[in-house]
């Protein structure tokens, strides 16, 4: 058979569309409910310290994906180092199989971890919404996204981002809303003995970074598709630090608006806070008013949708 008759993938995504695709994956809806999770780990604003010990752990393993993305392209991603890394018929043969078997597993909760997410944040312009129909909502929203990626390489290039612009604007649309009722005395309202060294601190950053690392993941999104990559060796490494390097900045400035206009007292502990699951739609209600409230819920919906679009694109490469 010659290599006209196998099939190829289009390559066609370009710095712009895997940026996107990546900074998609990243946001999602996690900033917008782990906010008051992180807060609780430490018990106040010093908890801003675990996004920075996560920033320290994802540069340097986002490096790595950069440095496997760009001399390993191709599809399917970490099933492809493991192979090449240890023998197509030797151990790689393994350690590939095995990795697919447990993606079978951990890439469908990941995914649909997604969509509960999706669904839970409705919760805020539906309050009487019952478990079957958070059900029906988040299954509806993984049949949408599956309609919307069975298409051409070029045109999904176009969704992706179509949905970050999206996505771009509801972080941006918190940040200047911060930069605007911003009050330091709120911010940087500490408790006593917030920064003495002890176990608890310790193990309370340790938590705090557990949640920052999990808001980081997906700038290896990319990689997932190499096939489909215009000039993986500059394209790949680019995306990746781009992304983490800009959803770095995001976060910490997500968070300083949110906690310069809501009291962290009033959602900490997450468990007993009633706002918990809907603090930045609270932040919108308390500065502009339920109405401008429920339409920026929507784009965070928006957001995570095109998360959870981010996703399922990278995964589905890898069977």
């Amino acid at each position: 058979m010659s290599t006209q008759d196998h099939p190829r993938l289009v390559p066609h995504f370009g710095t712009l569309q895997a940026t996107a695709l990546n900074m998609s994956n990243m946001v999602g809806i996690g900033p917008f409910i782990t906010i008051p999770l992180l807060m609780s780990a430490m018990g106040g604003p010093q908890a801003m310290l675990g996004w920075l010990v996560a920033l320290l752990i994802v540069i340097p393993d986002g490096m790595i994906w950069s440095e496997l993305g760009a001399s390993l392209p191709g599809s399917g991603g970490s099933y492809i180092y493991l192979r090449e890394a240890y023998g197509r018929e030797k151990l790689g043969r393994m350690m590939a199989f095995l990795f697919i078997w447990q993606f079978i597993l951990s890439g469908p909760l990941e995914i649909a971890s997604g969509y509960i997410g999706f669904a839970k944040y409705l919760g805020y312009v539906w309050p009487t919404i019952s478990p079957w129909q958070t059900r029906a909502v988040a299954a509806s929203v993984g049949i949408i996204n599956i309609l919307l990626l069975y298409r051409q390489i070029r045109h999904i290039g176009r969704i992706t981002v179509s949905l970050w612009v999206g996505t771009l604007l509801t972080t941006l649309a918190v940040i200047v809303t911060g930069l605007f009722y911003f009050d330091p005395k709120l911010a940087f309202d500490f408790p006593a003995g917030a920064f003495q060294f002890s176990t608890g601190f310790l193990f309370g950053l340790g938590a705090a970074s557990r949640i920052g690392v999990y808001d980081y993941l997906g700038y290896y999104d990319v990689c997932y598709i190499g096939d489909e990559v215009k000039d993986p060796g500059r394209v790949i490494p680019r995306s990746i630090i781009i992304s983490v390097i800009a959803v770095a900045l995001i976060y910490v400035a997500i968070n300083f608006s949110i906690i310069g206009v809501v009291p962290w007292r009033e959602f900490v502990p997450a468990e007993s806070s009633p706002n918990a699951d809907f603090i930045v739609s609270i932040f919108m209600q308390k500065t502009y008013g339920s109405g401008v409230a429920y339409f920026f819920t929507a784009m965070v919906l928006w957001t995570a949708f095109g998360s959870c679009f981010a996703l399922l694109l990278g995964y589905s490469r890898m069977p």
